[in-house]
């Protein structure tokens, strides 16, 4: 059995229904039986069939509908495992960094490539941090205070799975000076992120430690899981770019985020019009379970 949990923006009509019911005809999926309307905007439609086929004609509901299609079992979830840049926050912190040395369209330009996958993802951040020798270190507080703030639902997304006993894991292929203060924000337990290199309270253009790249993202997935002695099934993953892909498809759950084109694919389900809480629906956690600060 599978659920499609449509998520719509704002509210979710009779023809939003009929339409998606008719969707599953076209995919020679059966539907099974549906759930009321849940908060005015959601529905769960439990169904037999080819998932992926159910997906891809369910994505094509007009309106800024959301759709996730996943196996019935395991759909509540007991780790999440997060990107931050662009997906718990709204900014790419070493873009908003760069403004402050003057060079914020140049490193801007290389992001946007490796998150799109078209960068080595390692080469591309050295060639970042390089360009920003020199800098002060102030400015990371500077920038924190002024540019970076949380993506909306991100606190709630985050305090309610605590609240309902899943580990929490930010990680992130900016910095730890970064990471650190955000993850404290919203609540994760933890975080993993590069270190930018000091000396003297400027930036040296390098990096200390190991890089968290795409593997490093998608080996602390799977270690957490196995220290938490929990099943990939019973395991979600977040993120926005092509880095994020392996541990995106490693997961029992995989969610593209307002993601690249490369990570939407990818991913299981693709949330292109919702805030984080999205991620909550589609466990079956409605408003009213909500942590909410």
């Amino acid at each position: 059995m599978f659920i499609a949990t449509l998520i719509a923006k704002v509210s979710l009509n009779e023809r939003d229904i009929q339409s998606a019911i008719a969707r599953f005809d076209a995919s020679g999926a059966a539907v099974i039986r549906q759930s009321d309307v849940i908060d005015g905007r959601v529905l769960d439609i439990y169904f037999q069939g080819d998932p992926i086929a159910a997906r891809a004609h369910l994505e094509t509901i007009e309106g800024e509908i959301d759709v996730a299609v996943q196996p019935e079992a395991n759909r509540l979830k007991k780790l999440l495992i997060s990107d931050m840049d662009s997906t718990m926050i709204t900014v790419e912190c070493i873009d908003e960094l760069a403004d402050y040395a003057g060079i914020k369209s140049q490193i801007a330009e290389i992001t946007e490539r490796a998150m799109q996958g078209e960068l080595d993802f390692e080469e591309a951040l050295h060639g970042r941090v390089a360009l920003l020798k020199g800098l002060e270190t102030s400015a990371i507080g500077q920038c924190l205070d002024e540019r970076v703030t949380n993506m909306p639902g991100a606190e709630t997304l985050v305090g309610t799975m605590v609240q309902g006993g899943a580990a929490t894991i930010l990680v992130s292929g900016g910095f730890t000076k970064f990471a650190k203060p955000v993850a404290q924000a919203i609540g994760f337990e933890s975080f993993h992120a590069n270190v930018l290199g000091e000396d003297g309270g400027l930036l040296t253009g390098k990096l200390d430690g190991p890089i968290v790249d795409s593997f490093r993202k998608d080996e602390l997935l799977q270690s957490v899981a196995k220290e938490q002695n929990l099943p990939l099934e019973q395991c979600m993953a977040v993120g926005d770019g092509a880095n994020d892909i392996p541990m995106l498809q490693r997961a029992g759950l995989g969610v593209a985020y307002h993601a690249k084109p490369k990570a939407a694919q990818a991913a299981d389900v693709a949330i292109r019009y919702n805030d984080l809480t999205a991620l909550l629906y589609i466990q079956g956690i409605a408003a009213d379970q909500w942590a909410v600060k």
